[in-house]
């Protein structure tokens, strides 16, 4: 029987994301193999872990160009050599788990496993195979470094994978995949029965609508953006999801009472009805994360893409400009000019959905398992 450990770290949900979704394909469909998925940094140390995350999530939210300067920062220069370094030191303590566990394969979703267990490998303490899942739209080094004792890495895209060749990964290696979602989002709907529960009319069109996001970012703007899209598009119904933002909520709740719009309008709290709602949306409104534009991808919708964290997120709205998927409504942008013309037509809309199609990669999960496993 072979062992599989899965490492991921909780900064962003879309890291644990795709490790659960590995999880669940290979306690599913391969019998022989005993995995099991663990964070990181928590195992290493809970108090650095708490005390990170939250550091994280609040640098995010309320210094996001801060956050964009630490994120640009980490490639090069002292950041980059300050990370690094770290983590050879926390290597040495997650060596234990893995003298312990003794597994076959790691499959990382996040830089600092990666980096940790080819450290491990470089320095001869480990002898087991090592797969980088990327979970974003552009390359970022910290990603790469070991990355000769790395022997998948599984990346969204055609540019990216060129972009990592150019930085001096085997082509071999390299595998366009896409990035890890649930298998949710490859099932049959039944579209009539998704209106029914969620009251909607299926003679509209449906727009979904998230605006609760992980750390809240640009309240005050997010709602403006509602406010904006039910006044002028009076002929589609909005499902707006604020996710466990109670004041979102709440606010969402307020436009929609003050417009009189309940009956186009439903605002959500957390929802596990996403691949259901995406299923009868025409185009998605939201924070462009990793996840979630893989999960948009995989259901052809167009993006009007908002609030996207500067870092990570802003290449991932780049991204997703440059292959006609999605239009980013930036700060200083024309709110209701943006909207008229990203609805101004059938044609425009379906243009864009075509583009994600082709983009999309909905066997992802199942892809990168056949190739760990069946090599």
């Amino acid at each position: 029987m072979k062992k599989v450990i899965i490492f991921y770290a909780s900064y962003g949900g879309g890291h644990f994301s795709a490790a659960k979704s590995i999880l669940e394909y290979l306690n599913s469909n391969f019998p022989s193999v005993q995995a099991e998925i663990i964070d990181c940094i928590k195992y290493i140390n809970r108090p650095l872990e708490k005390m990170t995350t939250i550091a994280y999530a609040q640098m995010a939210k309320k210094v996001p160009k801060l956050w964009g300067k630490v994120y640009s920062g980490s490639e090069k220069g002292l950041l980059s050599r300050i990370s690094k370094d770290t983590n050879k030191l926390m290597a040495k303590k997650l060596n234990r788990l893995l003298q312990e566990k003794n597994p076959d394969i790691i499959i990382s979703t996040h830089p600092f496993s990666s980096q940790m267990v080819s450290y491990l490998k470089r320095k001869g303490q480990l002898n087991c195979t090592l797969a980088t899942i990327m979970t974003d739209f552009a390359m970022h080094k910290q990603w790469l470094i070991g990355h000769e004792y790395t022997n998948y890495f599984f990346v969204s895209d055609e540019d990216m994978k060129q972009d990592i060749v150019n930085y001096g990964v085997a082509k071999d290696k390299i595998y366009v995949t896409g990035i890890p979602m649930s298998n949710k989002f490859t099932g049959n709907f039944n579209k009539q029965k998704i209106y029914e529960d969620f009251n909607l009319n299926p003679e509209e069109k449906v727009i979904l609508f998230f605006g609760g996001g992980e750390f809240g970012l640009g309240k005050d703007r997010t709602i403006q953006i509602l406010k904006t899209l039910i006044e002028n598009l009076p002929n589609y119904q909005i499902v707006a999801v604020s996710g466990k933002n109670a004041s979102m909520n709440d606010a969402f709740e307020q436009i929609v009472l003050n417009l009189n719009a309940q009956n186009r309008v439903k605002v959500l709290g957390f929802t596990d009805k996403v691949p259901e709602l995406m299923n009868i949306s025409c185009a998605v409104v939201t924070k462009p994360g990793g996840l979630t534009t893989t999960e948009s991808l995989a259901s052809h919708l167009p993006m009007l893409i908002i609030n996207p964290i500067p870092g990570q997120e802003e290449e991932n709205a780049k991204f997703l400009e440059k292959n006609g998927v999605g239009v980013w409504l930036k700060n200083n942008d024309n709110i209701e000019n943006v909207i008229y013309s990203f609805f101004s037509s059938d044609e425009n809309l379906k243009e864009m959905s075509n583009n994600a199609e082709k983009l999309s990669k909905k066997d992802s999960t199942k892809d990168i398992c056949e190739i760990i496993l069946n090599k």
